[in-house]
């Protein structure tokens, strides 16, 4: 399915949130306070990015942006 592109700038804020809640989710986490403060910060700036009004977007973008952040978080 092809997707409208996704800003570079939500999808660096996604593989963000994704590090931060890898990292909150071992046991006994170092500064678990912070990374929650952090996961909460990150998912409003995620759920009120301008890309979600955008009438470009298209069904199934969080899946392809969710995707999209993992593969830049492989990237060396």
């Amino acid at each position: 399915m092809e997707h409208a592109p996704l800003p570079p700038d939500l999808i660096e804020l996604q593989a963000h949130w994704q590090r931060t809640y890898a990292a909150l989710a071992v046991p006994r986490p170092a500064h678990a306070t912070e990374l929650r403060r952090r996961l909460h910060a990150l998912s409003g700036q995620l759920l009120f990015h301008p890309y979600w009004s955008s009438p470009r977007r298209l069904p199934g973008a969080r899946v392809e942006l969710r995707r999209q952040a993992r593969a830049l978080g492989r990237l060396p």
